[in-house]
């Protein structure tokens, strides 16, 4: 992809996904993650049906009426992404792959955060980091985060959920919002997901394709693993490997499912060929 053609698309997803955040988001956004307490503002007559606890005696004695202190949402949060590169994030059977609708995903998370005045960062992730951008405010370090979520080519193919969770402790030391963006074809992370549950506000987004759920019955087909490269002769007329499949795929997702909510986190199920502004949405509702 030349320059020219980069831009031309970090442009179309800005303009996409900051309308989305201006106008949906930012609000349910501000709401779902408040910030770390209250600190004061500053001291004005009291009115009607203000809150008689919040009076200032010292100020109300001096002036000999009534005023009271006034508080404001103390926020300066962190947002980190996490985002899966791994191959089989370039799969997908109607408009777009897999990596397509996590870009936009991401891209308005990002674009929340900035309308917020709230830090962004990027990890991401194979079955090793392959990109760490530390968390930043400003329009033009989130335009950054989109252009390597377009233009990034990761070294591996594979995918290690449970390392990238163990580069997020190493470097995140304080609490952040943490989004986990991947389709979880994958397993052994409990124990760091606990961990990192623990400390962050977590929450996984998996985004997968309708066609992944189950093989079709097509006869012999050959067929790619997108993480490991090899190939193989598939006979999908046999029942038994539909079955095996199918099988391997709900233990996956259960795995997902499960592991999350055990340990404390968020969870996001997004078809690509789904609204993942009405998912975002809801997921922000039910929270707030």
């Amino acid at each position: 992809m030349n320059t020219k053609e980069l831009l031309k698309k970090v442009r179309k997803i800005e303009i996409k996904t900051r309308r989305l955040s201006d106008h949906i988001f930012g609000g349910e956004y501000h709401s779902t993650f408040k910030g770390r307490g209250m600190t004061f503002s500053e001291v004005r007559q009291y009115q009607f049906g203000d809150d008689v606890r919040n009076i200032d005696w010292n100020v109300t004695a001096r002036y000999n009426e009534p005023y009271i202190k006034v508080f404001e949402e103390e926020r300066e949060l962190t947002m980190m992404l996490m985002v899966d590169v791994s191959g089989s994030e370039m799969f997908g059977t109607t408009n777009q792959f897999k990596k397509e609708i996590i870009t936009e995903i991401s891209a308005t998370l990002a674009f929340s955060a900035l309308q917020n005045n709230d830090k962004a960062g990027l990890i991401l992730f194979s079955d090793e980091v392959e990109l760490y951008i530390p968390p930043k405010k400003g329009k033009s370090h989130v335009l950054r985060i989109i252009r390597e979520l377009l233009e990034f080519r990761p070294k591996s193919d594979r995918t290690d959920l449970a390392e990238a969770l163990k580069f997020l402790s190493s470097v995140m030391k304080k609490r952040a919002i943490v989004f986990v963006l991947s389709d979880f074809i994958a397993d052994d992370y409990e124990k760091t997901l606990k961990i990192s549950g623990n400390k962050h506000d977590l929450t996984g987004i998996r985004v997968f394709d309708q066609r992944e759920e189950v093989i079709p019955n097509l006869g012999m087909v050959q067929m790619q693993d997108a993480e490991t490269g090899k190939i193989k002769l598939v006979n999908t007329q046999s029942k038994s490997v539909r079955k095996g499949y199918a099988d391997y795929y709900h233990q996956r997702v259960d795995y997902f499912m499960n592991t999350f909510k055990k340990s404390g986190c968020g969870v996001i199920t997004c078809r690509v060929d789904e609204s993942y502004v009405k998912k975002l949405l809801g997921y922000f509702k039910r929270r707030g």
